[in-house]
């Protein structure tokens, strides 16, 4: 009887772009040695899907890559039933992804085979070998990426510049082996006469509006693709960028440090004191540092579940500021349907409520410390509920400090807190805290509320809506004066309103009573709202309307 057909489809991949204009690159070695394989397994009913998967110049530590996404999608459609690449880590190097590829594989029953490393994971056996060998290559990736940022680090330090685009006002030293940057004089004027511009007038909003008319233009950049980027007009986040640049006084920046550079300066340096101190003096700036507040204590922290940092920005409505959190995308690129928009404070309050919350419960279970001493259950259960209770009080410092890094998905939220901090807070050593502590993960779920976002915890805690509330007690007071015989007009005049604003949201008295005690208690779906109350006309039966509703 001969075998039942699998089909199998071939992926490559290169970490680097360099050498895929050959004739012959590493893809096509790669798929070479793959087809091989298949041939030789064709007594097996092995069968070549003709689609080739090739992913050039894509890192292995992500999993969004076109050729990977086009060839699950064919996975999860039950048309491969095999996966073969020259060896594991051209799949992934990272031991989470492949956790999650193989579970995708299972359920579709496809398995996977590596080549040049002789196993399949349609055995248990060739299943270990692979995670054993997956947990070297990511403890390779890992140990590199340590190795390049040390590199880069000590090279700054050196004065070299580590690459990428350069700053306006600068080109890369025509020796692609001299890592130095070389003065650009026409770009180099366009700086100096944006600092100049800014201590004139000390606004950015006013800068920007003189460089447009001046005509000054972002840095042309062109890749080895042949691709080009910038030559547009200055923004006011890219102004603000360059005026905070100390690469123009003839140094190079490694985080919060800067180092003297191998480049000359193009600006004068008691213009660039002059504009940072118009800086540090603006209005905005003055605000913030007289209450010592930090304004978004989650800048830099958080990334949605694409990898793109969620950014903090505002809109002004009224005179009122409204705080966001949105993936950085949404601002450097337009709209985005995939981009997150998530109020700033309620943001900024569920995730000090999901620290303060796994602090307590890993402190009831005794789980904070690597080994529970009880005799000093009493004093520490104090330090420890203080921390708690300052992180419930929303404390913007304790938040900024204790939070490490994060991912936000439509299903699931993951914190890292930062060991030293937390046991700094805790009055502890490093040493003392449970290895697992600093790690949480809750499932949450995605609700839309027009074009925000809000995230709700899988056992959410009652959350009212205090304009509902408002709305609900003012409509029983408007029925009742229009029950003793009150005329609409006089109802609205005393409300302050139109008579229109009293018949629609007057509607809300007549809900049934399960509908306002879920409204009082704060338990109707977070997308509930007076809005879509108003949206069309609320039904008398009292059914009809909790059918309508959910509750």
């Amino acid at each position: 009887m001969a075998p039942a057909k699998v089909r199998c489809a071939i992926y490559t991949r290169k970490s680097s772009e360099e050498g895929l204009d050959q004739e012959f690159n590493s893809l096509d070695a790669q798929y070479e040695a793959c087809t091989a394989y298949v041939a030789s397994q064709k007594h097996e009913g092995l069968v070549l899907c003709r689609d080739r998967f090739d992913d050039g110049g894509k890192s292995g530590g992500t999993l969004e890559r076109p050729a990977l996404q086009r060839l699950l999608a064919e996975v999860s459609a039950g048309r491969i039933g095999m996966i073969v690449v020259n060896t594991i880590d051209r799949l992934t190097r990272s031991l989470a992804d492949f956790a999650k590829l193989v579970e995708r594989f299972e359920t579709t029953g496809c398995s996977f085979v590596s080549v040049t490393q002789a196993f399949n994971t349609a055995s248990s056996m060739g299943r270990l070998t692979l995670n054993v060998l997956l947990s070297f290559a990511q403890f390779e990736r890992e140990v590199t990426a340590e190795r390049i940022r040390d590199k880069i680090a000590a090279s700054k330090q050196q004065g070299l510049w580590m690459g990428g685009i350069p700053p306006l006002g600068y080109d890369p030293h025509p020796d692609p082996k001299v890592r130095e940057l070389v003065a650009n004089e026409s770009e180099a004027l366009t700086v100096r006469t944006l600092f100049e511009l800014y201590e004139q007038h000390g606004s950015l909003a006013r800068l920007e509006e003189a460089a447009a008319s001046l005509g000054l233009r972002s840095k042309v950049h062109r890749f080895r693709s042949g691709r080009c980027q910038g030559g547009g007009s200055l923004s006011r986040g890219q102004i603000h960028k360059i005026l905070l640049n100390p690469v123009y006084l003839g140094q190079i920046r490694h985080k919060e440090k800067c180092w003297p550079g191998r480049h000359s300066a193009v600006l004068d340096e008691a213009l660039w004191n002059r504009v940072q101190e118009k800086l540090q003096s603006s209005p905005g700036r003055r605000r913030g540092q007289a209450t010592g507040a930090i304004t978004s204590p989650l800048t830099g922290k958080l990334r949605d579940e694409t990898g793109d940092r969620l950014t903090p920005t505002h809109t002004v409505k009224a005179g009122q500021r409204h705080p966001y959190y949105v993936s950085n995308r949404l601002i450097s690129g337009g709209p985005d349907p995939t981009g997150w928009r998530l109020p700033g404070l309620k943001f900024e309050a569920l995730v000090a409520s999901i620290i303060a919350d796994h602090i307590a419960a890993a402190l009831a279970e005794h789980r904070l410390l690597s080994t529970p001493d009880l005799r000093r259950a009493k004093e520490f259960g104090i330090t420890a509920r203080s921390l708690v209770q300052a992180l419930s009080n929303r404390d913007p410092n304790i938040l900024q400090s204790l939070l490490l890094s994060g991912t936000v998905s439509p299903r699931e939220i993951g914190l890292t807190l930062d060991r030293v901090a937390l046991a700094r807070r805790l009055q502890l050593a490093a040493d003392d805290l449970a290895p697992d502590v600093t790690t949480i993960a809750l499932p949450i779920s995605l609700r839309r509320r027009g074009v925000e976002q809000k995230l709700v915890l899988a056992t959410p805690e009652p959350a009212p809506d205090h304009t509902l509330i408002r709305t609900l007690a003012s409509a029983h007071d408007w029925a009742a004066a229009l029950r003793q015989g009150a005329p609409l007009s006089n109802v609205a005049r005393d409300a302050g309103h139109h008579g229109a604003f009293i018949r629609t949201r007057g509607q809300l008295a007549f809900l049934s009573p399960k509908i306002q005690r879920a409204i009082r208690d704060g338990r109707l779906p977070p997308e509930i709202t007076l809005k879509r109350f108003m949206a069309q006309p609320i039904p008398l039966d009292w059914d009809a309307q909790e059918k309508r509703l959910g509750v």
